[in-house]
């Protein structure tokens, strides 16, 4: 029993802090995935298939390696050129994600309860200013806490959306926009979209997985939080796939959904969003602060609330274009981490001196 609370855990955590703005709202499934139409359950499945492989090579790797950041991960995979050059590029979308986390905040709360934009990004900025003054234990524990609440509610709209829509969902090629989509080819789009995820989940994960109790819990770990990632990837893909005639035309399609089944849903998800976008906001910028400096140390004091100001200021580009331009790139970024990854498992698997704590 307690392995498996363990493994839950793990897995809650990981997919709180991939589940963020984008995710949650259905802006990225629609811009990976939906806008090619009925091939997109095909291309989740794919994109699935992958994150559940890459998900548990990243915990399985950190737990070898007892690995207190990114960084022991990178340069043991890859070598100190190759791996302090993909670190680097990886701490800077770890702040990019964090910015748009930020903008999506502002997007949310507008959408949802009509508050300034600039008020709900400040809202989030204090929240995840207070909680990355905790202890790692606590913070892992804060982001694991929303994900039941957000498959429920995502479960529901989706499929509710799905049996009366509309729209029949044979039509749904005839709205969709592949021009609109990341690359334009769906099977791209949908291995893209597994490496922005990994690219995402890569520094958080790899410190829970070295602070797993074993190898074992590090990877079912792993495992559980891409199943859950996928449900939830198909979940909202076949709500935005029902009523592909319409949400092009918002910036938060899942809110659509919910709103247009009843009011009070499309209040419960816009909590929802809030939450997982609160999630991967923490989840990105712990990992980028401490890449640096040790937690609680006096730098960390200082790097935190500069970061957050920064944040805030660069947030105001814009939520949409801001995933539109980050994530794609994000995206190649984890596709290399993922081919290294494997690489590395492979050899660890072979490598009883590197496995000591089995």
């Amino acid at each position: 029993m307690a392995n498996v609370k363990d493994v839950l855990k793990i897995g809650f955590a990981y997919t709180g802090v991939v589940v963020g703005a984008g995710f949650s709202t259905g802006q990225e499934i629609l811009q990976f995935f939906t806008n090619n139409g009925y091939i997109s359950i095909i291309a989740v499945l794919l994109s699935g298939f992958l994150i559940l492989f890459t998900g548990k090579w990243t915990a399985d790797v950190g737990y070898d390696l007892e690995a207190e950041s990114h960084v022991d991960s990178i340069m043991n995979t890859f070598g100190p050129f190759f791996g302090r050059l993909i670190d680097y590029i990886l701490a800077f979308f770890l702040y990019g994600v964090a910015v748009i986390m930020i903008a999506g905040a502002g997007s949310t709360f507008y959408e949802s309860f009509g508050t300034p934009p600039w008020l709900g990004s400040l809202i989030l900025v204090i929240a995840v200013y207070i909680t990355l003054n905790l202890n790692f234990n606590k913070i892992v524990i804060a982001l694991g806490v929303v994900t039941p609440y957000l498959l429920v509610v995502v479960i529901i709209i989706a499929l509710v959306t799905y049996f009366n829509s509309p729209m029949p969902l044979s039509e749904a090629d005839r709205f969709a926009k592949p021009e609109l989509t990341v690359d334009g080819a769906w099977w791209w789009d949908a291995i893209t979209y597994s490496g922005f995820t990994i690219a995402v989940a890569f520094s958080f994960l790899t410190m829970m997985g070295a602070d797993s109790k074993s190898r074992k819990v590090a990877g079912y770990g792993g495992i559980a939080g891409s199943i859950i990632i996928l449900v939830l990837m198909l979940m909202i893909n076949l709500g935005i796939l029902s009523r592909l005639d319409a949400v092009n035309d918002v910036e938060l399609p899942m809110l659509l959904l919910g709103g247009e089944i009843h009011p009070a849903l499309g209040i419960l998800l816009g909590i929802a969003m809030l939450l997982v976008i609160y999630n991967t906001a923490v989840g990105m910028l712990y990992p980028f602060l401490i890449r640096f400096l040790a937690p609680k140390s006096r730098g960390y004091s200082i790097l935190l609330p500069v970061s957050l100001v920064l944040g805030y200021i660069l947030s105001f580009a814009g939520f949409a274009d801001l995933v539109g331009t980050v994530y794609p790139v994000m995206g190649y970024v984890g596709l290399l981490l993922g081919a290294g990854l494997f690489v590395k498992w492979i050899a660890l698997l072979g490598n009883k001196k590197n496995r000591t704590r089995v």
